[in-house]
């Protein structure tokens, strides 16, 4: 869906929680969510860039988000219970949830990983995802037509020398999302990742110091996938693994 152009008001009356959402491709999806008509929840560790996100939804005129700063490293069962709570007494139900939010962690031979490294990214693209979506379910429940999205990579699909610990991460992302979706059956709930692909972010600069950044498609790209899969023109669509740019 890549093609995909969504009417004007595709999100109006949705609330969508966002992970990640003060840098990067949560940040665009955060404005591109709220340009369409969507109250956004702006989840992430600094509490600046939330900020900043905050203040360009509102400048623009969007409909006013919320801030939730968390880092999903430390984050324990009871901040995701907590956060249930606060979002079901503001909003009532939750329309969608797109966990966005990952580490890279360092790059290199698996014989040589850091054992602490590895557990925090799993602890933030694995169980922290698990976790949040699993106390958002209650609240997908109760809207008409929900969305979980699930953010995966290509090394979450084959595996690619040095990657390490980041695509083990990501073929854990691909397995949950697919067990997931099929656990939930035919409901109002919808359950889908994304590949991003290489695209001009931080995570990818430090991952490639070198490379022409000018190459690279750049988070706004990527945004008809990221509206298709939010807005009800995706109702069906259940377990499937979406590229967000061509090969």
């Amino acid at each position: 869906m890549q093609s995909y152009q969504a009417p004007c008001d595709a999100l109006a009356n949705k609330t969508i929680l966002i992970t990640g959402a003060g840098d990067g491709i949560g940040r665009i999806a955060a404005l591109t969510y709220a340009k369409h008509g969507a109250t956004v929840i702006l989840l992430g560790k600094t509490t600046s860039k939330l900020e900043c996100v905050y203040d360009e939804i509102v400048a623009a005129g969007y409909p006013e988000p919320a801030i939730v700063p968390l880092d999903m490293r430390g984050a324990t069962k009871q901040h995701y219970r907590d956060l249930a709570a606060t979002i079901e007494q503001t909003f009532g139900k939750l329309d969608g949830l797109l966990n966005n939010a990952a580490i890279l962690g360092s790059l290199g031979p698996m014989e040589h990983f850091c054992v602490s490294t590895f557990e925090n990214i799993m602890k933030v693209n694995v169980t922290a995802q698990a976790m949040i979506t699993k106390y958002m379910f209650p609240l997908l429940r109760k809207a008409p037509n929900a969305s979980v999205v699930f953010t995966s990579s290509g090394v979450g699909r084959e595996g690619r020398e040095f990657w390490g610990a980041y695509a083990i991460s990501k073929f854990a992302t691909e397995g949950m999302m697919q067990t997931w979706s099929k656990e939930i059956g035919t409901t109002n709930i919808r359950i889908n990742c994304i590949n991003p692909g290489a695209t001009n972010t931080s995570m990818r600069n430090a991952a490639f110091p070198g490379e022409d950044k000018a190459r690279l498609k750049t988070p706004l790209d990527l945004m008809p996938t990221y509206l298709y899969l939010m807005s009800d023109d995706s109702i069906g669509v259940n377990g499937q693994s979406l590229d967000a740019q061509s090969k």
